[in-house]
């Protein structure tokens, strides 16, 4: 071997006439479309709201300035805590009942495929169909069921039974607990996706062990199922809950908001000030509320995530 050899090895030489990468060797500048897209149609109009939201700006005049009137008018509106009150009412029952329904459906489907009785996937996909009907749509067919007058399908049952008929529209307490059951009858599909997804993971051998030790039902519920599936309820419990504090069409399609302000929701709420009230500095103000919730919410389940990725 000659001196020149010993002193640079040949993979050595290799590696130094090996050209230095540069970023366009990288996978990074296939990702500049798709983050101009997100800027544009993201990025952008979030900016936008936070931007608007500390202006006096409306829809009738041209120009404005930049003040804290928006948020100070917002907190102090009449109706602004009683919308948060309707807000929270509506998605605390809606999430707790989507949550307790969902579970249910999806274990009697399991149960009904152990069983190998027939009809489960029939079942299976009636409940899918509330997952894929539009909330606009919803909001009709719910109308219909709740319709007042002699047409009304609910209480044309309650009559055939000498009940009277209810308000369920006109009574503002009867209204928000119409739009609550109607966005549980459509959340509940989501929800017992998760939950059959999650119901399908537990270990078999687990739940038979369990069985040989003497566990009732009730103890393999509550020792085995549901701490295997305490992971997947959480996220389901997030996912729903952005979803629910998100609802607008259906309860704009179903009241409106009315009667009075007894089911305007948040998300109605900037519909209202915006639009209807031409407001655009407070629309913008509770926009910018609900994105705050909503991010604190995804951050959680972006944190429940990743500890699902460790384990």
């Amino acid at each position: 071997m000659s001196t020149y050899d010993k002193a640079f090895p040949p993979q050595q030489t290799q590696q130094k006439r090996r050209p230095r990468k540069t970023i366009w060797d990288t996978p990074y500048p296939w990702l500049i479309p798709l983050l101009l897209v997100l800027a544009a149609v993201f990025l952008y109009p979030i900016l936008q709201i936070v931007r608007l939201s500390f202006t006096d700006a409306n829809m009738i005049q041209v120009g404005y300035d930049y003040t804290l009137e928006s948020y100070l008018r917002m907190f102090t509106l009449p109706g602004f805590f009683p919308m948060i009150g309707t807000t929270a009412f509506f998605v605390f029952f809606s999430v707790v009942f989507q949550l307790f329904a969902g579970f249910i459906v999806a274990l009697l489907i399991v149960q009904g495929e152990k069983m190998n009785l027939r009809g489960t996937v029939i079942v299976r996909t009636s409940v899918l169909v509330a997952w894929a009907i539009p909330g606009v749509v919803i909001g009709v067919i719910w109308g219909m069921l709740y319709n007042e007058t002699d047409a009304g399908i609910i209480n044309y049952a309650l009559s055939t039974v000498g009940l009277e008929p209810v308000s369920f529209l006109s009574d503002p307490t009867m209204a928000l607990l119409s739009v609550t059951l109607a966005n549980i009858w459509r959340g509940t599909a989501f929800s017992m996706i998760l939950m059959y997804a999650g119901l399908k993971t537990v270990s078999k051998d687990v739940l038979e062990a369990a069985v040989i030790d003497g566990a009732s039902a009730l103890q393999r519920m509550k020792n085995v199922i549901l701490p295997a599936i305490a992971p997947i309820i959480l996220v389901n419990l997030i996912i729903i809950s952005i979803d629910t504090f998100n609802t607008f069409d259906m309860v704009m399609a179903l009241t409106g908001g009315g009667p009075g302000n007894s089911t305007e929701v948040i998300a109605l709420s900037i519909y209202t000030a915006i639009f209807r009230e031409f407001n655009l500095g407070e629309g913008a103000a509770t926009a910018v509320v609900l994105l705050v919730v909503n991010v604190v919410m995804t951050l959680v389940y972006l944190k429940v995530l990743g500890r699902r990725g460790e384990e």
